[in-house]
């Protein structure tokens, strides 16, 4: 801290710290588990799995997240991969399905408070004939809320509509009708909208007005990623609408730019100022990150999303970025149900900003201060006005040098507390106690296995792979046709309603800077079907091109016919045959036949083998390094003793 000395010819900012809570009810800090975000945390070994859920929800720990949101799965890509549904079919229902539910138990075991809540990216292809915004859609949401609460006792308090697509009014209604036909309380948060050029966020306000239907059925008015180019966007209509307003998904980049390191330079100081500013300019009751952690691989889109970092399970290396502890400056100070108090928050004289919350009792209050604009400390006092609770309060401060540090405890002197502000920083200043600094420490970083292989004979039946990330269709253990054993099978053989990219299906793992390995893998295509088999993948943002079927990367393509093709495919470009051929047919085979295919990298040296046979042999620098995947298409495509072996360098 700046000493007194050293400021004592500075103005002093006074901030009365009013007590009486005249501002809305805050509703929490939260994140969002989606797009496959999550994907890699329920492969971690103990205690290191218990370790990243305790900095993630427990209070007193870490971040103390307020609240979760999760994605209702379809067995479609969504961001970095795809989450299964708990119904593939009217008469399909199986809530055990991939990690949401795993994730929401074990945030309720921590923080029985945290507050629950769901949303679609898409739908099976069975809905609505293909049509999301319909009967159906409206029915599976229910599903997937009373799947929670009879398997596993969790109340889903909100839900959305469609990630990020212009609502649909008639839609609205019909969840909110359903919702109610089902005897939920569930309440609908709309409409979760991305800043559009061709269409406005806030317009559901606008409609709000014109439609009292529509305003009954949408109990919180929510948006994504309301600060653009350093200011908010929110109209003086939403502000008046008579609805609280969420900034329901957000990340500390201004302006929609590339997601950023969410250490304490970059992605650290920027979420401080998001989150407070997202209520001082926004109105904003609640802000929820995408994502509370990064757990899938660094090559899908969107890198470091994160509040937490996390995607080597193997090693059980995890990373507890500053963007945890800059949260935790409000969650562990005020809980949702505390009031903010409007006339002690606003900004400070030389750069940054305070906001304060209250407890329903107005018995304590905390005053988030971040000074991440200041180029000079500056002193201020908070005065407690009449009736105001403390005597002593306590600071905690986070910065580059300091991380969520009690740095001090101030009495009531002359009436009030002063504190002198360090400029970059982040601070709390509290009546309350209880905060706490999580001090597990994890394993060092490593590498994906290898050699690797798998032959899925230990895997649990119905469920993902370890390690490997399904990026559409879903991809799990069941017996091998035609042989002993299990196998992965591609499961989903109508194509679901995409939220954005539907490329085939394809599920991928390995270790990006890998160069000169074999990889391998037995296969069985169904009838009009084909099994793809990549190596060397550079990039799997299926965002870079939108229309690809494929991930950047070289691979073998077997039709069930027996054509092949090698090919090298990158995002924005032509795809290039390198080799094809077709296999000679077996006709007495009863059953579709099992093959075994094989890529060889050395170098710039291709080697190309089915049935233990080499069929090409090519040159090509295209791509030097990458992952692995497997994949097919809209077919039930089975895999079998998936191997990487050789140098990797």
């Amino acid at each position: 801290m700046t000493s007194q000395a050293e400021t004592r010819n500075k103005p002093v900012q006074v901030i009365a710290i009013d007590g009486q809570g005249s501002g809305p009810v805050f509703e929490g800090l939260g994140a969002l588990s989606a797009g496959a975000s999550s994907r890699l945390l329920i492969d971690y070994p103990e205690p290191q799995r218990s370790q990243i859920l305790d900095y993630l929800f427990k209070p007193g720990y870490g971040a103390a997240l307020q609240h979760l949101k999760v994605e209702i799965g379809a067995d479609v890509n969504s961001t970095d991969g795809s989450e299964p549904s708990q119904m593939r079919s009217p008469a399909d229902r199986d809530y055990t399905r991939g990690y949401e539910w795993w994730l929401m138990q074990e945030a309720r075991k921590r923080n029985p408070r945290i507050i629950l809540d769901t949303l679609p990216w898409g739908a099976p292809g069975w809905i609505g004939n293909g049509r999301l915004y319909s009967k159906d859609m409206a029915e599976y949401v229910a599903d997937f809320i009373e799947g929670a609460k009879k398997t596993y006792g969790l109340d889903i308090a909100y839900t959305g509509v469609w990630n990020e697509r212009v609502y649909d009014a008639t839609y609205v209604k019909t969840l909110h009708a359903v919702l109610k036909q089902h005897g939920l309380a569930t309440k609908i948060v709309c409409c979760d909208e991305y800043p559009g050029k061709t269409f406005d966020q806030w317009e559901v306000v606008q409609a709000m007005q014109r439609d009292p239907a529509l305003k009954d059925a949408i109990d919180v008015v929510s948006v994504h990623y309301p600060w653009v180019y350093n200011h908010s966007t929110t109209p003086q209509a939403a502000k008046e609408i008579g609805k609280p307003l969420w900034a329901s998904e957000d990340q500390p980049n201004d302006g929609g730019g590339p997601i950023v390191s969410r250490d304490w330079p970059v992605g650290g100081r920027l979420l401080a100022k998001l989150y407070n500013r997202n209520y001082l300019e926004g109105g904003f009751t609640k802000t929820e990150i995408w994502s509370p952690i990064t757990s899938y691989y660094d090559i899908l889109a969107a890198p470091n999303s994160g509040l937490m970092y996390a995607n080597t399970p193997w090693s059980g290396h995890y990373d507890v970025q500053a963007a945890m502890w800059v949260t935790a400056h409000t969650t562990q100070f005020a809980q949702p149900g505390w009031t903010y108090d409007d006339p002690s928050s606003g900004y400070l004289a030389r750069g940054g900003s305070f906001v304060t919350f209250l407890s329903p009792e107005k018995k304590e209050w905390s005053t988030v201060i971040e000074s991440i604009d200041a180029h000079e400390s500056q002193t201020i006092r908070l005065r407690p006005v009449e009736g105001a609770p403390g005597q002593i309060v306590h600071v905690w401060q986070t910065n580059a040098t300091k991380t969520f540090s009690h740095i001090t405890d101030l009495k009531l002197t002359q009436g009030s507390f002063a504190l002198d502000v360090e400029p970059d920083s982040i601070y709390t200043v509290t009546t309350t106690t209880g905060q706490g600094k999580g001090d597990a420490v994890p394993p060092a970083a490593a590498g994906f296995p290898f050699p690797y292989s798998d032959n899925f004979d230990s895997s649990p039946l119905n469920k993902a792979a370890k390690y490997l990330s399904d990026q559409d269709g879903a991809f799990e253990v069941q017996p091998c046709r035609g042989r002993a054993g299990q196998c992965l099978t591609q499961v989903i053989t109508l194509k679901p309603t995409p939220w954005s990219p539907l490329p085939d299906p394809f599920t991928l793992a390995g270790d990006a800077e890998w160069k000169d390995y074999t990889v391998s893998v037995d296969t069985q295509i169904p009838l009009a079907g084909k099994a793809t088999l990549f190596g060397r993948i550079d990039s799997a943002n299926v965002f870079s091109g939108e229309k690809a079927n494929y991930p950047g990367g070289y691979g073998l393509i077997l039709q069930s016919s027996g054509a092949w093709q090698l090919i090298s495919t990158a995002f924005g470009k032509e795809t290039l045959v390198l080799a094809s051929g077709e296999l000679v047919p077996d006709n007495h085979s009863e059953t579709a036949p099992w093959h075994h295919l094989q890529l060889k990298f050395a170098k710039s040296s291709i080697e190309v083998s089915i049935d233990d046979k080499e069929v090409a042999s090519v040159a090509s620098s295209g791509h030097e390094h990458g992952m692995f995947a497997i994949g097919g298409d809209w077919t039930s495509t089975q895999f079998d003793n998936l191997a990487v072996n050789g140098n990797e360098k």
